[in-house]
């Protein structure tokens, strides 16, 4: 397939490592900027690089590196996705399996919480600008009845010779007893992967759609939070609803990717005119890729990670973003609990790095392990406003 036919491409744009203006940012940033390219696939970004149509994510890369990053647990879907990138832990941690089998995130275990814990809620900014409004940012709480109620309504419908309502809503299985200052209840909707991570944000948005309203907004942002340091996850959907609408091989997939690319350019320049570049690392990441020439995602395990940051050295999987960024930020990770599934880029791996099977089933250790290689809807709308 594709993705193993652009070997050599890979090899040139992911291998080489840059030096120059990512020099300056050695150390500890002040700020980070998590770009989610939804649904990006690494083979047609390396397409699209070597022709010249990505300018910022190659410049970017020049300044730092571009690494391949695989999933290797969970679903390649929105919501696993960017749940697992979000956290650096695997479903198993977290709940969110896929878009139909998902929980409300455990508090306490995203990067804006993370960050706000070390930092300080009052001194640190965490801000979400999220195209989609549906699997990625939607915040719809958990929801529970008395079990004492369950019981009489079940009770009730069994009299009246009907067959009793699921407790369960949409895919989630739903039907969890939990019991609160002695009173027991049924979990009947677990929750969004996001309801509580949200809480911890100046700012949550979601639901912009197009590309060019998330990095307005984003820009407006930027400007509003410059004198104090920040973290900003800014989701473009575009790549994703144009691979579902025409395919990923079609124009207006890589018309989406050239539009990701431009407003991603588009916030770099901002940050220059407000005198933060130098001060901030930029990653740019995708959740799931797309399946070759397909208006899918099934099995869609290859994406990428474009920093201006010098100090990522490797590939990873997808659990590794969160930690990348926590590590940079001068975060202890080894006193989390449970500990993280995912490792940073910046540091060799102590644990297997997975690659995803050129088909479904098993994930794979490579036999020789290089870990010091620097490779190459507009329905809703909601904020949350500081």
């Amino acid at each position: 397939m594709r993705n193993g036919m652009l070997g050599l491409l890979a090899a040139v744009l992911l291998a080489v490592p840059v030096f120059g203006q990512g020099a300056s940012r050695e150390g500890p940033p002040r700020n980070i900027i998590l770009i989610g390219w939804d649904g990006a696939q690494r083979a047609h970004v390396q397409e699209a690089i070597a022709r010249g149509e990505l300018p910022t994510l190659k410049k970017l890369s020049e300044e730092g590196a571009l690494v391949a990053v695989d999933v290797v647990t969970g679903a390649t879907d929105t919501k696993a996705g960017w749940t697992q990138i979000l956290t650096g832990y695997n479903p198993e941690v977290t709940g969110t399996y896929s878009n139909g089998r998902y929980r409300d995130c455990p508090a306490g275990l995203s990067v804006f919480e993370r960050l706000k814990a070390q930092f300080g809620p009052e001194k640190f900014v965490a801000v979400a600008v999220i195209g989609k409004s549906g699997h990625c940012g939607e915040i719809r709480e958990p929801i529970k009845k008395p079990l004492a109620e369950v019981e009489k309504e079940k009770a009730g419908q069994e009299a009246a010779g009907k067959k009793p309502a699921q407790a369960g809503a949409g895919k989630q299985a739903g039907g969890k007893i939990v019991e609160e200052n002695g009173v027991k209840y049924v979990v009947v909707f677990e929750g969004s992967p996001y309801y509580t991570m949200h809480k911890s944000c100046d700012v949550w948005e979601y639901g912009l759609g197009l590309d060019e309203k998330v990095g307005t907004r984003t820009i407006a942002l930027l400007e509003q939070y410059k004198d104090k340091p920040f973290f900003f996850f800014v989701h473009f959907a575009e790549v994703d609803h144009k691979g579902h609408g025409g395919g990923e091989n079609s124009k207006e997939y890589n018309d989406a990717l050239i539009s990701g690319d431009t407003w991603t350019g588009k916030i770099i320049e901002k940050l220059k005119e407000l005198g933060l570049y130098d001060k901030t690392l930029v990653y740019v990441t995708a959740d799931h890729g797309f399946d070759e020439d397909q208006k899918g995602h099934g099995y869609a395990p290859w994406v990428f990670l474009g920093t201006n940051d010098p100090k990522v050295k490797r590939s990873g999987m997808r659990q590794d973003v969160a930690p990348t960024i926590l590590d940079r930020f001068g975060v202890d990770l080894s006193q989390f609990q449970p500990p993280l599934d995912g490792e940073p880029l910046t540091k060799p791996a102590t644990k297997p790095v997975l690659t995803a099977p050129e088909r479904s089933g098993k994930p794979k250790t490579p036999a020789e392990p290089k870990p010091e290689e620097k490779p190459v809807e507009e329905k809703a709308k909601k904020k949350k406003a500081a």
